[in-house]
C-alpha cells in the first residue's frame, strides 16, 4: 500500500475510534436541501412557462 493509502487508512481508523463521524444527516439538513431543490424547480418551471408564453410574440419581432 502506498504512503497516501496508509495515511488515509489511518485517518479513517482514527475517526472510527473516536466515533466522530457516524454518517448521520440531521433533519434540518434534509429540510434545507429539499427546500433548495424545490425552489430551483419552481424557478426553472416559471422561466419555462414565461419563455413558452412569450416565444410566439418574440419570434414575430
Amino acid at each position: 500500500m502506498s504512503g497516501a493509502g496508509q495515511w488515509l487508512r489511518g485517518r479513517i481508523d482514527q475517526g472510527r475510534a473516536r466515533n466522530d463521524d457516524r454518517g448521520d444527516i440531521s433533519i434540518t439538513t434534509v429540510i434545507i436541501w429539499a427546500a433548495a431543490v424545490l425552489g430551483a424547480l419552481l424557478i426553472a418551471g416559471t422561466i419555462g412557462v414565461v419563455i413558452s408564453k412569450y416565444n410566439g410574440i418574440l419570434s414575430g419581432i
